[in-house]
């Protein structure tokens, strides 16, 4: 999937996620936020000036989201970004309104708007994890010009023997039958069975 496919999800079929952003300590806090929109240029939500959130986002623009869909565990898709944030004033608010009608029954007036300002994320990365097929799927994708880091686990060619402990450990059977073996990421739930059961130390952890 491209980063356009996993932002639609996220904003479209998702929509209510969780953010998390640092206080004037240092300590991590959480809020529900509506995703409002999503383009090539990023994601875009809003918030009142007088809300502590809209404090915190101004103070240190960097934001963590979560969101999940799905009816149980095995029907689960999540989407995870941690990126930049900047605030856009009130462009593209008219537009939000637009495109989430239930906004006018929260903000119903032009002059009850004037406290809202709206926020990108404009440039980060994130994870796609879908627990409805098995086994599970995961992609990372990155925006904005940002790199993705590589997580999970890798086994260094050079230095595997070649013996079934890592097979034999692993849940979801994503590590090849082939000498080097090697891991498919696409499939890896990072559990860290392989690199616990190595005997020479071939399962090098990333991230």
């Amino acid at each position: 999937m491209t980063t356009m496919d996993i932002f639609h999800i996220l904003q479209g079929e998702i929509h209510s996620t969780v953010f998390a952003t640092l206080d004037e300590n240092g300590l991590p806090q959480t809020c529900v936020i509506d995703l409002m929109l999503a383009d090539g240029d990023g994601l875009y939500f809003l918030t009142a000036r007088g809300k502590s959130f809209y404090e915190r986002l101004t103070a240190r623009p960097f934001a963590a989201l979560s969101g999940m869909k799905g009816g149980g565990t095995l029907s689960t898709v999540a989407v995870s970004v941690r990126g930049a944030v900047r605030n856009i004033g009130q462009a593209r608010l008219a537009e939000i309104f637009e495109k989430n009608p239930y906004m006018a029954k929260i903000y119903p007036t032009k002059q009850s708007r004037e406290a809202l300002e709206v926020f990108q994320i404009y440039k980060g990365e994130g994870e796609y994890f879908d627990l409805s097929q098995l086994p599970p799927f995961r992609q990372s994708f990155s925006f904005g010009g940002e790199a993705v880091h590589e997580t999970g686990y890798r086994i260094d060619a050079g230095k595997c023997i070649g013996c079934q402990g890592c097979r034999g450990v692993c849940p979801q059977g994503c590590i090849s039958n082939t000498v080097p073996r090697a891991i498919d990421p696409s499939h890896c739930i990072h559990c860290g069975n392989c690199f616990r059961i190595c005997p020479v130390k071939a399962v090098e952890k990333l991230g």
